[in-house]
This record gives structure tokens, C-alpha cells and sequence, in this order.
């Protein structure tokens, strides 16, 4: 059993969900399936990253966006939380906000320019109190 796979405690409250009144092949290894679907959702990772233990990606996938429009990852989560007595905590990164500094934003320097020149101000500027150098042709 990899990091990301259903315990057999979780597998047992999910399978009598599962639909399986389909046309077509009855699916298999729906439990590797499964496992392949909470492995994108827990690592975040792309679906052509899914590793190859848990099936095609394009199954994988398009099961997964099935079951979203049929509603039966509604039922499925509803049925964990229950079997685990309400104990059971997710949090979607999309959410989690992070303190600035924390982001690795390198700090910005402002440069303030004063344009108007104070009334009565004499001129400042080096060039005409600096001694001119020559270069020797040597």
C-alpha cells in the first residue's frame, strides 16, 4: 500500500458507493483507481504525472470528472466523514494565505526624486568646482 492510498477501513465505506450500473465493461480495479485519484488530489501534481501503478491517466481522469458531474463525490466524502465520527479535516491550498514575507519576495528600494529646486538655492553641481585633467599624449 503506497503513502497516498485508501486504508482497507476507508476502501470498505467506499466501495458499496462506487457506481457500477454502466454500459459498457464492468470497471475493474476500481480501488486503484481510486488510489490514483487521491494521489493527484493529496500531491497536487499534473494528471500525465500520475504514476503508472494506479492505471492510465486518461482513465483515472476522465472517471474522476464522471463521478464530479454525477455527484458522487459528494455521497463518497459524505460517507468517509461519517464513518471516521465527523473526525476528518481537508484543507484546500487554494484558500491558505501566507504572510509576504514569506512568499520570498525580494524587497523593493524607492528612489524619490525631487524635481522643483528650493527658491534662492544656489546651483549644486560638481562639474564647474572640479579641475578639468589632461591626459598627457605620451
Amino acid at each position: 500500500m503506497g503513502r497516498y492510498d485508501v486504508t482497507d477501513f476507508e476502501w470498505s465505506v467506499i466501495e458499496p458507493l462506487i457506481p457500477m450500473d454502466r454500459r459498457g465493461p464492468k470497471p475493474q480495479n476500481n480501488r486503484r483507481i481510486i488510489n490514483g485519484m487521491f494521489y493527484i488530489l493529496r500531491t497536487g501534481s499534473p494528471w500525465r504525472d500520475l504514476p503508472e501503478r494506479y492505471g492510465r491517466y486518461t482513465t483515472v481522469y476522465n472517471r474522476f470528472n464522471r463521478w464530479r458531474k454525477a455527484g458522487i463525490w459528494d455521497k463518497l466524502m459524505e460517507a468517509i466523514v461519517k464513518a471516521h465520527g465527523g473526525e476528518v479535516q481537508m484543507i484546500d491550498s487554494s484558500t491558505v494565505r501566507v504572510h509576504q514575507h514569506a512568499s520570498g519576495v525580494k524587497k523593493r528600494v524607492e528612489f524619490v526624486v525631487s524635481v522643483e529646486a528650493e527658491a534662492g538655492s544656489r546651483r549644486r553641481s560638481t562639474r564647474a568646482s572640479t579641475a578639468k585633467v589632461v591626459r598627457s599624449g605620451s
